[in-house]
């Protein structure tokens, strides 16, 4: 019945999340107070999609770095001066919005690529390394660029940033990849498989949830809001191409083409939006929260693609084949 569950869940995958997100901003009122879910359900994610990785597997990532070298240049260097070139040819006079876009492209890969690189098979120690380097990197990384970029110099909270990392992924990754280790892979098919379904349940009420956080930002639309929607979904999407193109250039291997592509597409935007409303004008962190509405909806499209993308090679190698 799980695994039965688990197949409809993964083929209205692109559905979850927008209808999530819609239903978290129209029931922001009733919802929000239950917010401090997130990290909890987070972490069940992360350990359930873990058991399927052993610490043998993260070695062998560690000693062939080229593709964690990628997709740091992806995130913190193609990116960001994507962001501000296209900020500028829509927004010339406007440096709040700019500096918004640019915070949204700058903040560290999103930790829920790790849930979306699981469900689509992609290389688990792969993604978990990008996650700790550059989350670890980020209280340097962040502030930095912005500095470089726009002039602006924000302060983070280191402590706050590493102990919700160790919580939400560290801790529960551990024990994941230390169950696979010692059952020798059992672990997956006897648990993991029970859990699948409700991993992706989980991925709906956090994407629920993170948007009554948000509703708040939104109350007021305008001309300009929806311009700065556009262009923030424009340039989101293009985060998900680029490294999906990028990753089919330069390494080849689906799995880790699949990891390439969520790892640089996603960010962390709900970090992004605390740093965007405590820091800076509301101006600024306009971009960024508009960033989290749509974030996990293009997530589940581009895996949609992948899936169909991949499924299709493989259809067209067994006819050359036969």
């Amino acid at each position: 019945m799980l695994q039965k569950l688990n197949k409809q869940l993964e083929k209205i995958m692109p559905l979850i999340t927008p209808v999530s997100v819609i239903t978290g901003v129209l029931l922001s009122t009733y919802i929000k107070d239950y917010s401090f879910l997130i990290p909890w359900i987070f972490a069940f994610m992360t350990f359930a999609g873990s058991l399927s990785s052993n610490f043998k597997s993260l070695k062998d990532v560690m000693i062939h770095p080229f593709p964690i070298f990628v997709a740091m240049m992806i995130l913190h260097i193609l990116m960001p001066m994507w962001a501000w070139g296209v900020g500028h040819v829509v927004f010339p006079n406007d440096a709040y919005t700019i500096t918004g876009l640019i915070l949204a492209m700058v903040i560290p890969t999103g930790i829920t690529s790790f849930i979306w690189v699981s469900i689509y098979k992609g290389n688990i120690p792969m993604v978990l390394s990008v996650i700790l380097i550059d989350t670890l990197l980020s209280p340097l990384i962040v502030p930095y660029s912005l500095s470089l970029i726009m002039g602006q110099k924000i302060e983070m909270d280191y402590l706050d940033i590493m102990k919700g990392l160790m919580g939400m992924v560290v801790i529960p990754s551990i024990i994941g990849m230390l169950l696979n280790q010692l059952t020798k892979g059992k672990i997956k098919d006897q648990l993991g498989s029970h859990l699948a379904p409700f991993t992706k349940i989980g991925i709906g009420v956090t994407v629920m949830l993170n948007g009554a956080v948000v509703a708040p930002y939104l109350k007021n639309i305008d001309w300009k809001l929806a311009a700065i929607t556009l262009v923030v979904f424009f340039i989101a999407l293009t985060g998900y191409l680029f490294s999906f193109f990028i990753g089919r250039l330069l390494i080849k291997e689906r799995d880790s083409v699949i990891t390439l592509t969520f790892s640089g597409g996603m960010r962390n935007i709900s970090a992004g939006a605390v740093i965007g409303v405590t820091y800076f004008p509301p101006a600024v962190a306009v971009p960024v929260v508009i960033g989290m509405l749509f974030q996990q909806v293009l997530a589940s499209l581009s895996g949609y693609f992948i899936a169909s993308y991949y499924d299709k090679r493989l259809e067209k190698q067994d006819s050359v084949a036969v």
